[in-house]
C-alpha cells in the first residue's frame, strides 16, 4: 500500500519551489568565439582582454580606461581566480575606482614571481612619500602640485644633505619624471610644470607604508648621508622597493617587457 501521507508545509515556504532558480556562478555571458586558431578559453573577450591588461599595465583607472574598468568588474570573480593561479591577487579599490595586480608571497621551491619589483632611489623614495602626504592632506577632487611645490617639499633635506643646489635640482627633477613614470604624477597638456596626482597613489600608498617610508626618512636624514651617496643608491643597492602597481608597462598603452610590482606593506619599502 503507497503512502499517500503529505507533509504541511510551513506558510513561510509555500510557492519556494516556483521562485526562480538561482545561478551558483556568475552571469552566463554566452558561448565565446575563439579568437584565433587553437583558441580553448572558456572566457569571454572581454574578460580576457582585462586579464590582459591587468598583467601589462601598472593599474587600471575608471577615470583613464572607463571600458577596461567596466570589464575588471563584471568579470572580477573570474580574473581572481585565474590570477590566484599566478600566486597574483587582483585589488580592487571601489571608491577610487583603481585595480591593480599584486604579487603573493609564501614558502615554496616551485613558485616563482612573475611580477618584477621595481627599485627606485632615495631622492624617488622621498617624493613618492610627501606626494602621498600632499594627497591625503588635500579635500580637492583633482589635486594639483606644481614643480615648485615638489622643490619645496624637499628643503629640509637641501638643508642637511645635499650643498650643491645646482645638482639637487637636478635630482629633483629626475625624481618627477620617475613619478611621472609611475603614473602617479600626470602633466598639464598646458603647464608641464603643474601635476596632477593619480588616485593610485592613495591606493597603493596606504597608511602604513607612509608611516614606513616616514620612518626612513627620519633615520636617512639623521644619518647625514651625503648627496652623492643618495644618488648613488641604486647602484650600490641601497635603493627603495616601490611596488608600481602590478604592470610591465613602460608606456602608455602598456606595452612592456617585464612585470613591475608595487609597493606593499607586507614586503615593505627599504632603503
Amino acid at each position: 500500500m503507497t503512502d499517500t501521507t503529505t507533509t504541511d508545509v510551513p506558510d513561510e515556504f509555500a510557492g519556494y519551489d516556483d521562485l526562480p532558480a538561482v545561478p551558483l556562478t556568475s552571469a552566463d555571458h554566452g558561448p565565446t568565439v575563439p579568437r584565433f586558431d587553437g583558441d580553448v578559453s572558456e572566457l569571454p573577450d572581454r574578460a580576457c582582454w582585462a586579464l590582459q591588461n591587468l598583467l601589462t599595465r601598472r593599474h587600471i583607472s575608471g577615470e583613464r580606461q572607463p571600458q577596461l574598468w567596466s570589464w575588471v568588474a563584471e568579470f572580477a570573480d573570474v580574473l581572481r581566480v585565474r590570477l590566484s593561479e599566478l600566486d597574483l591577487r587582483l585589488r580592487i579599490v571601489d571608491e577610487l575606482q583603481i585595480a591593480f595586480v599584486e604579487q603573493v608571497g609564501y614558502d615554496s621551491r616551485w613558485g616563482r614571481r612573475l611580477l618584477k619589483r621595481e627599485t627606485i632611489n632615495t631622492y624617488d623614495a622621498i617624493l613618492a612619500l610627501h606626494l602621498a602626504k600632499y594627497m591625503r592632506a588635500s579635500h580637492e577632487e583633482n589635486v594639483l602640485v606644481t614643480r615648485e611645490d615638489i622643490h619645496e617639499m624637499f628643503a629640509g633635506v637641501t638643508n642637511t644633505i645635499d650643498r650643491d643646489l645646482a645638482a639637487f635640482d637636478k635630482r629633483i627633477d629626475r625624481a618627477v619624471d620617475k613619478m611621472e613614470e609611475m603614473e602617479f604624477l600626470r602633466a598639464q597638456r598646458d603647464d608641464p610644470d603643474t601635476f596632477v596626482l593619480s588616485p593610485v597613489i592613495t591606493a597603493v600608498m596606504t597608511a602604513s607604508v607612509i608611516t614606513d617610508l616616514q620612518r626612513q626618512f627620519e633615520q636617512f636624514i639623521s644619518s647625514g648621508a651625503d648627496a652623492d651617496t643618495a644618488e648613488g643608491d641604486a647602484a650600490e643597492g641601497d635603493t627603495t622597493d616601490i611596488d608600481t602597481t602590478g604592470a610591465r608597462t613602460t608606456d602608455t598603452d602598456g606595452a612592456g617587457d617585464l612585470p613591475q610590482d608595487r609597493l606593499n606593506t607586507t614586503q615593505g619599502a627599504h632603503w
